[in-house]
């Protein structure tokens, strides 16, 4: 415990934590702002009203309830009080406003505080206008059917949120979804009596404008005129849509009542309230402040993110198609039968097997070599193991296998001795714990019938993969040879040779100086090294090697780190070549450029799916959510169904794929992340050594079954 303690505490992982924490409260706020809650944007059925005394039912329009005490007011004769619903919107709201400030009218707006942090200058406006600013909670809730704790919060946050945007706070509220004290209900009579013990007056409406049916403009002036001389307070709204007919419709109905002896007040003004926007406490104010600031770079973070996720989302889903596209034209052109490099290869090869501490697999990987059909000579070059790899290859006795001990000096070094020691001129590298196929050898090497390559990247499968952490690997190396591969092979800029099966022409070899170790990403390091020198690195599917992955999360996490890391390393060493020109410029442009939006942008950013994907189901609607969702993933299922097939494996472990993409994805993100800390910082890194189980053999043979 103590030392998960510590190495959270690094200061690179607790700068990841706190930024992970901030951008989860940047979400959070967007999407209490801007989103629903379940049940949001409903109103509630409307229910018993067993409980609502009936003098409240036939009583004012305008109620204090609270602590036992009850109070209402009418409206006065041949007085109107107008009432504006959702706002602020920033087309509707001040055309409104140049409405009432054109006939000196003062009203009630009724806000959204939700609504006020996005556009604060419009309520300031009204405020500095003289208009009277009453709250409508924070995001349209229906207050009968939330929670005491989000009740709470949908007042607090609507008062910091005006006092933030004018100074000044509200005594009046009126819940959404309410319409005439007749149609108060026990639910609304509970949240209206709440409302009354925190010191809000309810204001409720007594002529419906209807505005919201959109109906013509002299429909809603009839709707909105009173009959008989009687008061009323008229419900309109400055926001949820077109509201021109309403502002067309308040221009003409100002002046129709004046002429019939109307006079217009407040809702505040009709129960003598002075000032029912009072000046807000300091601390008030600028908690309110700082609300409004954080909506805003909230908002626009996530609409950042929105048009990243996008991106994300239309790149990866191109990519799988054109991918598979250009795959299926690889898999047309290379068929066999159809396909010839030229004469057969048959000379001998050079294998060349690199071993630190690999006892467990030594053996299975040096009999799989003797038993191929192909005439090679093996050479296992100890790197200074402690566990007796040496000891168990040259126990093997095995006719034309070499046994040579170096001291320890990392695996660039053991490759440039076996290749010094190499007899032919036809050189196979791979790990100590992968084996071949009889006929791997055979097959790797015959693209060098073609004087023009340099190096052939083998097709590496994963031998262990029972369990989810295999299976997950497994999925990976198959889509990863099958679509990936064969679309670098056809546009000329393969980036890595995998150090599990590659071979490599000695010439090429001796050209760009061996085996680098600059990087520890040494077999990428090393293709690039020989396309930009001139040779053709090229794809054989058909020569297929078993190779053992990490077992745990830790082995997994410390093999991906040094790759990850490796092939930044590489990267940045052959950046020049984007700029270059012949061989080493168009994979410059090509595979640096891949490798750079496909291997580390892209990874770095797909988390935001998911991101986004638990954001969707807690704020927006669920199901849209979990269909979008779901259509990348059935994407992506059809890329690698289709790598199956091409690669002839069974698609049975496919149905890994879903959970593979919420964790296993999640995983290579953060070990992403480290790189590029690490990567930032300089820092070198040494081997990161696997745990191996052996028994690859039996591994091979249960997988390779008809």
């Amino acid at each position: 415990m103590r030392a998960a303690l510590r190495a959270v505490l690094r200061p690179r992982w607790l700068l990841t934590l706190m930024a992970s924490l901030a951008f989860a409260c940047v979400l959070f706020a967007h999407g209490l702002v801007n989103a629903e809650f379940g049940a949001d944007g409903k109103a509630a059925l409307s229910g018993r009203a067993a409980t609502v005394p009936q003098d409240v039912r036939t009583g004012g329009p305008v109620i204090g309830a609270g602590h036992g005490k009850r109070w209402q007011f009418h409206v006065p004769d041949r007085t109107v009080v107008l009432t504006f619903d959702d706002g602020p919107n920033p087309e509707w709201t001040p055309r409104i406003l140049d409405v009432l400030d054109r006939h000196k009218v003062r009203a009630t707006f009724f806000v959204v505080g939700s609504a006020v942090t996005k556009h604060p200058g419009i309520v300031e406006r009204m405020h500095r206008s003289g208009q009277e600013i009453g709250l409508h909670t924070f995001t349209h809730a229906d207050l009968s059917a939330v929670p005491r704790w989000r009740f709470g919060m949908e007042m607090s946050q609507s008062q910091l949120a005006v006092a933030g945007a004018t100074g000044v706070t509200s005594s009046l509220v009126r819940p959404p979804y309410s319409s005439t004290t007749g149609a108060v209900d026990d639910g609304q009579w509970r949240a209206l009596r709440s409302l009354g013990d925190d010191g809000y007056t309810t204001v409720l409406s007594t002529l419906d404008s209807r505005d919201w049916e959109r109906p013509p403009v002299s429909r809603i002036v009839d709707n909105a005129t009173p009959r008989d001389h009687r008061g009323e307070i008229i419900l309109m709204h400055d926001a949820g849509g077109d509201r021109s007919r309403t502002v067309a419709a308040l221009d003409r109905l100002i002046p129709r009542l004046r002429a019939r002896g109307y006079r217009f007040a407040t809702a505040g003004e009709i129960i003598g309230e002075t000032d029912a926007n009072p000046a807000a406490g300091r601390g008030e104010r600028l908690r309110g402040v700082l609300l409004v600031d954080i909506v805003r770079v909230a908002g626009g973070v996530v609409s950042g993110l929105a048009l990243v996720l996008l991106a994300v989302g239309v790149l990866m889903v191109a990519r799988i198609l054109l991918m598979v596209a250009t795959a299926r034209r690889h898999a047309r052109t290379r068929r066999p039968g159809r396909w010839s490099w030229g004469p057969p290869v048959t000379e001998p090869v050079s294998v060349i097997v690199p071993a630190y501490n690999e006892r467990e697999c030594i053996a299975d990987t040096v009999r799989s070599l003797v038993a191929g059909s192909h005439p090679v000579e093996v050479i296992v070059v100890d790197d200074g193991s402690t566990d007796g790899t040496a000891g168990v290859a040259a126990s093997l006795a095995l006719p034309g296998v070499r046994v040579i001990r170096q001291p320890n000096g990392g695996k660039p070094s053991a490759l440039n001795t076996g290749i010094a020691a190499a007899r032919h001129d036809l050189i196979v590298m791979m790990d100590g714990d992968t084996v071949f196929r009889r006929d791997t050898v055979r097959r790797l090497v015959q693209p060098f019938a073609d004087r023009r390559v340099g190096a052939v990247a083998g097709n590496a499968k994963i031998a262990d993969r029972g369990g989810m952490i295999g299976r997950w690997q497994h999925i990976e190396y198959v889509i990863g040879s099958n679509i990936d591969r064969r679309v670098y092979d056809l546009l000329h800029c393969m980036p890595t040779v995998p150090g599990a099966v590659g071979a490599f022409r000695r010439s090429a070899l001796h050209e760009v100086g061996g085996v680098s170790d600059d990087t520890l990403a040494e077999d990428t390091d090393l293709t690039i090294d020989l396309i930009r020198a001139g040779w053709r690195v090229v794809f054989e599917p058909s020569a297929v090697a078993y190779t053992e992955a990490p077992s745990t999360i830790g082995q997994l996490w410390r093999q991906r780190y040094r790759w990850s890391y490796g092939t930044m390393q590489a990267m940045w060493k052959h950046r020049r070549a984007v700029v270059e020109r012949g061989p080493s410029g168009r994979f410059g442009r090509r595979g640096l450029a891949h490798l750079a939006l496909f291997q580390v942008t892209l990874p770095l950013l797909a988390p935001l799916v998911d991101v986004l994907l638990v954001y969707g189901v807690l704020f927006l609607d669920p199901v849209a959510t979990a269909g979008i969702w779901a259509a990348v993933l059935g994407v992506q299922f059809a890329g690698a169904f289709y790598a199956f097939r091409l690669d002839r494996e069974s698609p049975r472990a496919l149905w890994a794929l879903p959970i593979q993409q919420v964790v296993y994805r999640q995983l290579m993100y953060a070990v992403l992340i480290q790189s590029m800390i690490t990567a930032a910082g300089g820092i070198r890194l040494g081997w990161h050594k696997l745990q191996r189980t052996g028994g690859l053999d039996a591994l091979v043979n249960q997988n390779t079954r008809p």
